[in-house]
């Protein structure tokens, strides 16, 4: 039988590209010799880093010159893909992968450029029935023979990443402290709170003696920055420097945006608030993999308070999601982990 070798192509966004882990795991699960690739921009590569489901990270930037048309139509044409899955549709990329000889390519949807390439295609049907970006984008793998087990996100860290954890969270919490990361920002992909709300959070949260609080965005907020007591170790870090940061944390509250996508792969508990609407439900964009706790507006609060655009709703108002209750759901999570510490010991 001719060795099944793959493309996978997700030049996305952060927690676009977490949803896309389970495939290589699922595909090398049916098909052990399979040779898999993944074609990512740049920024996003640190997500496959030590992935043992992976056999090449083909990075793809169209600044550089080496992403230029034609050079990137040679550098894939050398590895002989025979299947090439297209999660996200990009026209150019499509292209690329026709020129480069790929015999069986699969996409999302039926643009004109598919047809024009003789592309396979999977539609999600305006997202009826509703399921997860992550079983959507595993359809593709379907095209290919594979019957997956599991969608549960992945990240790998190597052994020497796994040590330098474990001292971070020493350092973090020499006393067994609970260590809570808090990210504020979402790229304006989703519903949030406004940086006021969430220093409302933070300074109730300073006051118990058992938490850590660590900030985990590269850029926050002018009034979230630099407050005293609060650890803000992604400011001006690498990705892969960020993933290991995280990997430290006890629990991670935030609104539905790429660091949670990073916490669920990585096995962190996290807690996120979420809008019912269907492109940005939880149904179609919750964490897998780990415990995880959704947090959602009152019933018919949408209905009644929200601007009716995701993007500018920031769950105030009657009904919404204030940082009391949210306050509340930590310290149920926190007394919970001392909890199940005490009976380990």
């Amino acid at each position: 039988m001719k060795q099944l070798r793959v493309l996978i192509s997700r030049p996305d966004r952060i927690g676009d590209v977490v949803l896309s882990t389970p495939l290589p795991r699922e595909i090398k699960r049916q098909f052990p010799d399979s040779f898999i690739s993944v074609l990512l921009r740049s920024y996003t590569k640190d997500v496959y880093v030590n992935n043992p489901n992976v056999d090449e990270i083909i990075i793809i930037n169209p600044e550089n010159e080496d992403s230029s048309f034609w050079s990137l139509v040679k550098k894939i044409r050398k590895y002989k893909f025979n299947y090439a899955l297209m999660l996200l549709p990009n026209e150019r990329i499509n292209w690329v992968l026709f020129f480069a000889g790929i015999k069986t390519r699969i996409g999302v949807g039926h643009k004109l450029f598919q047809y024009l390439t003789f592309t396979k295609y999977v539609n999600r049907k305006k997202y009826i029935p509703l399921r997860h970006e992550a079983d959507y984008c595993m359809e593709l793998a379907r095209k290919v023979g594979v019957n997956p087990r599991s969608l549960d996100t992945e990240i790998h860290l190597s052994d020497i990443e796994k040590a330098i954890v474990k001292e971070m969270k020493a350092k973090l919490a020499p006393n067994d402290e609970f260590v809570l990361g808090i990210h504020s920002s979402s790229g304006n992909s989703a519903p949030n709170w406004k940086p006021e709300e969430y220093l409302a959070l933070i300074l109730k949260l300073n006051d118990v003696k058992n938490i850590k609080l660590v900030v985990t965005d590269n850029n926050p907020a002018e009034i979230l920055d630099n407050l005293p007591g609060i650890e803000y170790p992604n400011k001006s870090v690498q990705l892969r420097r960020a993933i290991l940061n995280i990997a430290a944390l006890d629990l991670l509250f935030s609104s539905s945006t790429g660091p949670m996508h990073i916490a669920a792969a990585l096995k962190v508990d996290t807690l996120s608030m979420f809008c019912p609407l269907t492109a940005c439900s939880p149904k179609l964009w919750g964490p897998l993999g780990n415990e995880a706790e959704i947090i959602l507006p009152k019933d018919g609060y949408c209905q009644t308070i929200c601007p009716g655009d995701p993007k500018r709703c920031s769950f105030t108002g009657s009904g919404g999601i204030n940082y009391s209750f949210i306050f509340e759901r930590i310290m149920n999570k926190v007394n919970s982990g001392k909890q199940n510490l005490l009976n380990a010991n």
